[in-house]
């Protein structure tokens, strides 16, 4: 299938599938007009990538489940170094969570003083 075709199958772009090409998670053979040609397969394979980036992984960590991006990942029970990588990018998120609060928290404060300050609204 060409890649306008499996972008259609699995929801995302042909810019999203060149960089999954790119990032060694996909694979094309080229035909002979030098379009990109997927396997049956890929659809497979996109959409477990798909998954896993909606879940909060990058594409790095998604190169840990290269093994079975072929299969249900989703049903499929973890590696140890599945886990591992869900832990740290938990860890990240969480982070990055209590940074953006303290941020909001700061402004509302911010904004909140200034109202005081001159009377209007926050």
């Amino acid at each position: 299938m060409r890649i306008g075709e499996l972008a259609g199958a699995t929801g995302t772009t042909a810019r999203a599938l060149r960089h999954y090409e790119q990032a060694g998670l996909i694979s094309s053979e080229r035909a002979s007009n030098g379009y990109r040609v997927y396997e049956e397969q890929a659809v497979v394979r996109v959409r477990n990538i798909r998954y896993l980036l909606s879940a909060g992984l990058t594409l790095d960590d998604v190169r840990v489940f290269l093994p079975c991006l072929d299969g249900d990942v989703a049903a499929a029970p973890p590696s140890d170094n599945g886990l591992r990588v869900a832990r740290d990018r938990l860890a990240v998120l969480k982070e990055r969570i209590a940074a953006q609060t303290d941020a909001r928290d700061r402004l509302a404060a911010a904004l909140r003083q200034h109202a005081r300050a001159t009377g209007s609204e926050a």
